[in-house]
């Protein structure tokens, strides 16, 4: 594979619309090549910026050419001892073109070169994350979580009359006014020193003009000048008035096994980097749980080994619990739930299945809940949430492979407008 490497300065930005032009015309292929990034590499890693791989195909640029089987040409070729001048040399017959002598010249595999596009870390968190947004927000889109209200933020020189402030416009018209006179009254005293001292009868004349002239300016200076105007400044200021909160529950139990935890990690990491790239106002609660639930820290959520049976209950209870104490009804309550399914038994998963109904979902915008699991035999807990899932607020989804995270992650949060 070929590399290709612009080493021209980019000096004030010359090539910054190239380029967006360029990533415009690649962009579908940059979101197909998001799964595998997801699949092949650490997520936190990817969230810094990475290197997508776009095929050559969609950088080709449309050409006009003649035919080389038909037209008229003329052409002088150096060395040429076959020919003359008039000659008419035939055509070539079949398909034209030769073919190269390199291995595998004649191979009827096709195949195409790739390249190598290196994003920002803005850029590729703007493909990651571009339709998407947390479903039911029915307070206020969260795109727009601020309200605004306005603020004094100094003076400014224009504006509308009813917001001059006099004291500051005459604070500035005093200290022109005494500026300027200082100015003329050390001219008028220069003059009249000179007109003291002339002897010449018209240059006395003139003198004596310039003196009444600088004097009447001295006495006439302006009150106020438009130089002199202050006007109250104003300046819109964010306000929040829409906050949200995300619970996100893993189980860690001993059913879960080392490639399932790293597939709820890889989605819950996803979910964070989601959640506070895309918005300001938003808090996450992480609990975890094997046969005890437990509100930890995020550091302790993604690297805690911790682990043991399996009860699910209980961090459904523990998010209710945080949820009436710590967050009023002015919150907008979201939750995401990983877990392989396995339960300590049937009343379990039944159990789960009526805090959801009775406690939690009619308080909540939006529920989903992920189960990592390749089994074909449907699980207690997934039977149980089946019966109330409907896709509007509360969602359920099985993954069990890395590149499988992506597409059901979109579909949990793509922009309902965008359906």
């Amino acid at each position: 594979m070929s590399h290709i490497i612009d080493r021209r300065k980019n000096d004030k930005g010359k090539s910054t619309g190239n380029r967006q032009k360029f990533l415009r015309r690649v962009e579908n292929q940059i979101k197909k090549a998001i799964p595998d990034i997801i699949s092949q590499e650490s997520i936190k890693d990817s969230s810094t910026g990475g290197s997508v791989k776009v095929p050559v195909r969609g950088l080709e640029e449309p050409t006009f050419h003649h035919d080389p089987k038909t037209g008229k040409k003329q052409a002088v070729r150096p060395g040429n001892d076959k020919y003359s001048e008039g000659d008419r040399v035939p055509k070539p017959k079949g398909g034209g073109g030769g073919g190269g002598r390199g291995k595998g010249s004649n191979s009827p595999e096709v195949t195409e070169d790739e390249f190598t596009v290196v994003l920002s870390r803005e850029e590729f968190l703007k493909y990651f994350f571009d339709d998407l947004a947390l479903p039911n927000m029915v307070k206020k889109l969260m795109d727009s979580t601020e309200n605004f209200e306005m603020r004094r933020a100094g003076y400014t020189r224009d504006s509308v009359p009813s917001r001059l402030n006099i004291k500051t416009s005459y604070q500035q018209s005093l200290g022109r006014r005494l500026a300027l006179k200082g100015v003329l009254d050390k001219k008028l005293a220069l003059l009249e020193e000179q007109l003291s001292l002339a002897t010449d009868p018209q240059l006395k004349t003139e003198l004596a003009e310039e003196v009444e002239k600088v004097r009447r300016q001295a006495n006439t200076l302006p009150f106020f000048e438009d130089i002199d105007l202050r006007y109250n400044n104003f300046e819109r200021v964010p306000i929040p008035i829409t906050s949200a909160v995300m619970f996100c529950i893993m189980d860690v139990s001993a059913s879960m096994g080392q490639h399932e935890k790293d597939v709820a990690k890889r989605f819950f990491t996803l979910l964070y980097i989601f959640l506070t790239r895309q918005y300001k106002n938003v808090e996450l609660v992480f609990i975890r749980h094997h046969t005890e639930a437990k509100e930890v820290s995020e550091e302790e959520f993604f690297n805690s080994r911790e682990s043991g049976g399996t009860v699910v209950a209980p961090s459904l209870k523990l998010m209710e619990q945080i949820m009436r104490t710590r967050y009023d009804e002015n919150w907008n309550v979201y939750c995401c739930q990983a877990s392989d399914g396995d339960v300590w038994s049937k009343q379990d998963a039944t159990e789960c299945k009526q805090l959801l109904l009775e406690n939690i979902l009619p308080v909540i915008q939006y529920m989903a809940y992920i189960e990592i699991s390749n089994s074909p035999r449907e699980s207690d807990l997934w039977q149980a949430y089946n019966r109330i899932s409907d896709d509007d607020s509360f969602a359920i989804r099985q993954v069990y492979e890395p590149f499988e995270i992506w597409p059901v992650f979109q579909g949990l949060f793509r922009k309902r407008s965008a359906v």
